[in-house]
């Protein structure tokens, strides 16, 4: 027998897969069990990336090195410990040890659910989880929608929708040409994906007219007739509107109501980046958040943020099922047997991907697993959260907050005594918080101050910790 013979009955044994899994899942256990600030004060090792990538040149060769029980230590001790619950930075979670099981499920199985004969199960699931989703929404049994990777290809898909249905030509086939000038109403707080998006699709950058908000970064209904009159007297002609559900920045709702009305009022289209928050639906606490989402005709909603998902899992949803077609009117005879609206089943008319992960699974598990009801307490819980936070900060003296968070993103900073450029020294405490490791929060520009900014997404984030963290910074700060 040949040596790649012999690796080859290696790598397809199921003992030797079973052995190695042991291991692996057991040192993953012990990594989730010290996952505590007491058992484990890192939250991250900070290296820099030239030194990083060297360290790991030549460790692999033409034949076998390392066993993957063997190098995952390193790679544990070397990555972000989204598992910390002093990881408060950006808007990634900890996945569900069990829905992270679910994702070594669907990647052990494979099977691409862009296509149904090639993912039935997850194509099932999806439809089920779809269907769930729209009714959270308040729509009706005509909506419909797609899971996708990501927000960002998320309000791509809804855009290129919303072209299709706004435009008086058919864009897809005839070019952007046929169609000069359309453009999107936008908030001045929108994610950069929506710009990006406005670019990707032909209609440019600056087709994405910024609609200004007020003091607390809600985009500001007065403006939005100021912003339409601007864009079609410099010869654009608007066909949505995105609202934010909530901002990256902030966590702001934007008044999805008025929205919807102004854009019912102007024929538009009314697309709604609920990336972030749209989880809110979840909870009786805080569903109202999102009062007037029955009206739009679009919703993006990532369950990697607020539903304890590993990245990435996005739903698109329309309120009329019927565009969920027209973002990509495309025909492949290798694929498709019939016309895109007699095939569901077949996402791959709907979604930018061919070849699509079993993302739908991993969620469909953990909802059997667990419930609604888990899902709903854990947004109560980490916007309840933000909240005593902000109350923690109000109280101190020596920090002010951006806002009142309205959902579990709060921006504050340090009023150090004689300190003369705040924006600075925000700077410099966030570089030293990354240097030691010890919490991980990130920054936010907002009016051109800098202020600090966390995500409590962990559920199991305290106000103790949150205590500690302000601790350390007056500590830094005194250095």
């Amino acid at each position: 027998m040949s040596s790649y013979d012999e690796l080859l009955k290696k790598a397809f044994d199921p003992e030797a897969f079973r052995r190695e899994g042991h291991r692996v899942v057991d040192i993953l256990a012990d990594f989730l069990a010290k996952s505590a600030p007491e058992t484990r004060e890192r939250v991250l090792a900070f290296e820099d990336p030239d030194a990083m990538a060297a360290s790991w040149a030549g460790r692999f060769g033409s034949g076998p090195s390392a066993a993957f029980s063997d190098l995952l230590p390193e790679i544990l001790a070397r990555s972000n410990d989204l598992l910390h619950p002093r990881f408060i930075g950006h808007q990634c979670t900890t996945a569900l040890p069990l829905a992270a099981l679910g994702g070594f499920a669907g990647q052990f199985l494979n099977n691409g659910s862009a296509i149904y004969e090639m993912g039935p199960v997850n194509v099932a699931m999806e439809r089920q989880l779809v269907r769930w989703m729209t009714g959270l929404a308040g729509w009706g049994p005509a909506a419909d929608g797609v899971f996708t990777s990501g927000g960002s290809i998320g309000n791509l898909t809804a855009l290129l929708a919303a072209r299709q249905a706004m435009a008086e030509r058919n864009v897809w086939t005839a070019g952007v040409a046929a169609e000069p000038n359309l453009a999107v109403l936008v908030s001045e707080q929108c994610h950069y994906s929506v710009k990006r998006a406005a670019a990707v699709i032909g209609l440019g950058e600056d087709a994405a007219v910024p609609v200004p908000v007020d003091e607390r970064f809600h985009m500001r209904s007065d403006g939005l007739e100021a912003a339409f009159a601007g864009a079609v007297r410099a010869g654009l002609r608007p066909i949505a509107l995105v609202a934010n559900a909530c901002s990256t920045a902030t966590g702001s709702y934007d008044d999805l109501e008025a929205a919807a009305a102004f854009a019912a009022a102007r024929g538009l289209w009314l697309h709604v980046d609920g990336a972030h928050g749209a989880a809110a639906l979840l909870s009786p606490k805080y569903r109202s958040l999102l009062r007037g989402l029955d009206r739009a005709d679009s919703v993006i909603w990532d369950a990697h943020k607020n539903m304890l998902m590993p990245a990435l899992i996005t739903a698109v949803l329309f309120r009329e099922g019927g565009h969920s077609y027209e973002a990509f009117s495309q025909k492949a005879s290798y694929l498709f047997e019939k016309e895109a609206r007699e095939e569901w089943y077949n996402f791959a008319h709907r979604t930018m991907e061919c070849t699509k992960t079993m993302m739908g699974m991993r969620l469909f598990v953990s909802l059997a697993a667990y419930g609604t009801d888990f899902f709903a307490g854990y947004v109560t819980a980490v916007y309840d959260l933000a909240r005593e936070f902000a109350g923690l900060l109000r109280a101190s003296g020596d920090f002010e907050t951006a806002v009142e968070p309205e959902s579990n993103i709060v921006c504050f900073r340090h009023l150090k005594r004689g300190e003369t450029d705040l924006d600075a020294l925000q700077r410099r405490l966030r570089r030293r918080l990354l240097e030691k490791g010890n919490f991980y929060v990130v920054q936010a520009v907002l009016r051109g101050r800098t202020w600090l900014r966390c995500t409590l997404i962990n559920p199991r984030t305290t106000i103790a910790d949150l205590a500690a963290l302000l601790g350390e910074i007056r500590k830094i700060a005194s250095e």
